[in-house]
């Protein structure tokens, strides 16, 4: 079914190269820039207090700041999953219930019959650039998880979270996640398919990432493009270049974070420096939210409950700011619900690109939204943990069957009567108001059941592991 698809993409861009240049101009190009465990509250423009922020600051006066926007899962591997397919995570079978995300160990990626953003633009002309953190997949052991074999003609960065190798002399334990000890890690830097550097030297990653990205734009500017650029920072570990470190008034995350703002001033320069930037769309968010546990390590959630690895708002709920000159009228804040697997959909429609009609998209067209033009009505917002569904957000309103913190409690607690939050007036989820509003949970319930009779989970891809050879 997907080549299927990938073909009759493919015919409809030689039609396209076929015609006048000037229909060229009409595929804009298409930056995502994805932060990881980047909270709600870490920016200034959301509120931060002395996180300087200037560029994202400038690019939300410039562009739409959302309020109401999810990513599609609390932690990396499903997350990143959903948005480049367009899909809840349950249906790629990028979740588990144990094991939360792709670990180095791990044989399990992307299914190839899965249609990424990346395949679907390639198919129309576009030129398709992967720089950073992938997780989906690690071609160590196992060549398929390639970004290169799901759409992406390059590719630089590291194919998992930059915890995951360590070195013999490193401490056990979490703890060590708190240390800038640069010979505790042993994460592998590629270009494409070749092992460039390990352990990469992780104070030089969002320099050697933005520089990456500058060249990728720059080589491409003559046809259009797809840029996915997923940031190892600032997920723990944390490493800032000397030109940062100790300079934010906030410690070392202060240090990351305004460091990927300076990044993201670099492309949003070069785009303008190469006059493309009345013809590019950037989009830029987090993952999931902050890692709470990480203390001062981690971010801010803002007014939100809870973090990373949670259903609760500071979960999923993250800074979005979209940019585009010309195109998104300046100064703008969308209080509409929206979510990171819309982006898979808005960017093919936007590309002149088909959505696929074999397998269900739960993305929406968000072009109404980004343009002024319309609305986006979407019935409900489906929040899972692994295979879980734990609550669910119709409208104003937040139902949860099944609570848990992101960390530190193996079960989580169920609701006979299922917690229900105003989001309007209670973002941080603290007055049940579940006794009040009988007719929305019964309308919640009956949603949420819709949605489950028409879900068909996939297999998980996060069980099999690289068997580890017995101690002689």
């Amino acid at each position: 079914m997907k080549l299927r698809f990938l073909a009759g993409l493919a015919l409809a861009s030689l039609f396209a190269l076929a015609t006048t240049h000037a229909a060229d101009t009409t595929r804009p190009n298409i930056v995502i820039i994805f932060a990881d465990d980047l909270g709600y509250g870490d920016l200034g423009c959301y509120g931060h207090p002395n996180i300087r922020t200037p560029n994202l600051d400038r690019m939300a006066a410039e562009g739409m700041r959302f309020t109401e926007f999810y990513s599609a899962a609390e932690v990396c591997t499903p997350s990143r999953a959903a948005l480049l397919t367009g899909r809840y995570p349950i249906r790629s079978g990028m979740c588990h219930d144990q094991f939360r995300v792709l670990r180095n160990v791990s044989m399990g990626h992307l299914p190839a019959n899965e249609v990424t953003t990346a395949e679907a633009l390639k198919a129309r002309g576009y030129a398709t650039g992967c720089i950073g953190k992938w997780h989906l997949g690690n071609w160590i052991n196992n060549p398929a998880g390639h970004p290169r074999r799901h759409g992406f003609d390059f590719y630089f960065g590291l194919p998992h979270s930059n915890d995951m190798n360590v070195t013999p002399v490193a401490p056990k334990g979490a703890g060590k996640l708190a240390e800038q000890q640069a010979d505790w890690w042993n994460a592998p830097l590629f270009r494409n398919e070749e092992l460039i550097e390990r352990p990469a030297d992780q104070t030089t990653l969002t320099r050697r990432y933005t520089d990456e990205a500058v060249k990728f734009i720059q080589a491409n500017k003559a046809k259009p493009f797809f840029l996915y650029l997923p940031h190892t920072f600032p997920h723990t570990p944390l490493f800032a270049s000397k030109d940062f470190f100790g300079k934010s008034a906030r410690g070392i995350y202060g240090d990351v974070v305004e460091e990927l703002d300076a990044s993201v001033g670099k492309v949003l320069d070069t785009l303008r420096q190469e006059k493309l930037a009345e013809n590019t769309l950037v989009f830029f968010t987090s993952d999931n939210g902050p890692w709470l546990i990480m203390n001062q390590q981690g971010g801010s959630a803002g007014l939100l409950r809870d973090g990373k690895g949670s259903t609760w708002e500071g979960g999923m709920r993250v800074p979005v700011i979209a940019w585009w000159p010309g195109k998104i009228k300046a100064a703008q804040t969308q209080r509409t619900l929206a979510c990171t697997m819309d982006l898979f959909t808005t960017s093919l429609k936007l590309a002149g690109a088909d959505v696929p009609s074999d397998r269900p998209i739960d993305g929406l067209d968000i072009r109404p939204l980004l343009f002024g033009t319309g609305t986006v009505q979407r019935e409900a917002y489906f929040f899972y943990r692994g295979t879980r569904l734990m609550a669910a957000r119709s409208g104003d309103f937040k139902a949860h069957f099944l609570t848990q913190p992101g960390y530190g409690q193996p079960k989580p607690d169920e609701h006979a009567t299922p917690l229900l939050f105003n989001l309007k007036v209670d973002a941080s989820e603290t007055f049940n108001v579940a006794t009040n509003h009988p007719a929305v949970l019964s309308q919640i319930a009956q949603a949420v059941e819709r949605h489950k009779s028409a879900m068909t989970p996939a297999q998980s891809q996060l069980v099999e592991a690289v068997p580890v050879p017995e101690k002689k």
